[in-house]
């Protein structure tokens, strides 16, 4: 596994021309390898204005080796204030040229979930440009709320879109980690994006599965509405998924907006 960026930072990303108000970002991640892996293929990258859960596809040969080569491309990113949405293609397809060269006489092929957040300038504001492929997830979590934002890309979720399962049984079906898009596989990486501006009192929490199979959406918003700092949140859901049997590699970030007084 593959860490890139160091404990709990902080950013002033936008400040009224008045002076009176401004946003601060501030973030952190905690990863474990859980109790039944011999290897963490979970890597993640939180260094501004990159962050990202990469999830090494464990069915596979070296998904650590093709999480690593995600969240190393998508920190080559983190040179400026901010990034441009084309790059975090260019990125990921450079990372699938990466994870191909590595792979070269694999029979069974190498590929990693991403999902993550990409700080953005949309018609002049600052905004979280959120993107996935696979069943790594972003949430927004404001005003006590917890909403999935990204849509997973998997066998299981296809079928909650058809209406044969609810989102509830998906989680527990024997099919729910079979996926139907990564970065790898030779493949053209395609994902999927959403624009959230940023606003004080937001929270975003990016996770592979290892949190969500094995605690609720209820379970997470309880951690979130704890008021705990990013790092101690991101740490309190990595022992909470550990607890509840810890059965895959597991990666917690956490980015919290708030507002501050300029002086």
């Amino acid at each position: 596994m593959t860490e890139i960026g160091h404990g709990v930072s902080g950013r002033v990303v936008f400040d009224e021309s008045d002076g009176a108000l401004s946003l601060a970002v501030s973030w952190a991640a905690a990863t474990d390898t859980g109790h039944r892996r011999a290897v963490n293929e979970d890597s993640f990258v939180v260094t501004w204005p990159i962050f990202a859960v990469a999830d090494g596809m464990g069915g596979h040969s070296a998904g650590d080796v093709a999480s690593d080569a995600v969240v190393t491309r998508l920190a080559e990113l983190g040179t400026g204030e901010f990034v441009a949405v084309g790059d975090i293609v260019l990125a990921l397809e450079r990372a699938t040229y990466d994870i191909e060269t590595a792979a070269e006489g694999s029979a069974l092929g190498v590929g990693t979930t991403v999902s993550g957040v990409a700080v953005v300038v949309e018609h002049g504001v600052p905004t979280f440009a959120v993107f996935n492929i696979g069943d790594s997830r972003v949430y927004r979590f404001a005003r006590n709320q917890l909403r999935q934002v990204t849509v997973d890309h998997s066998v299981v979720q296809e079928l909650v879109d058809a209406g044969v399962l609810t989102a509830e049984q998906a989680e527990s079906h024997p099919d729910s980690n079979v996926i139907t898009r990564a970065v790898g596989f030779n493949a053209q990486p395609t994902p999927d994006y959403w624009m959230i501006p940023l606003s004080a009192g937001m929270r975003l929490v990016i996770c592979s599965d290892g949190l969500t199979k094995e605690l609720d959406t209820e379970r997470i918003r309880l951690h979130l509405t704890a008021g705990l700092s990013p790092d101690q949140t991101a740490t309190a859901l990595v022992d909470a998924a550990l607890a509840a049997g810890g059965r895959d590699n597991v990666t917690v970030v956490i980015i919290d907006v708030a507002e501050t007084a300029s002086n």
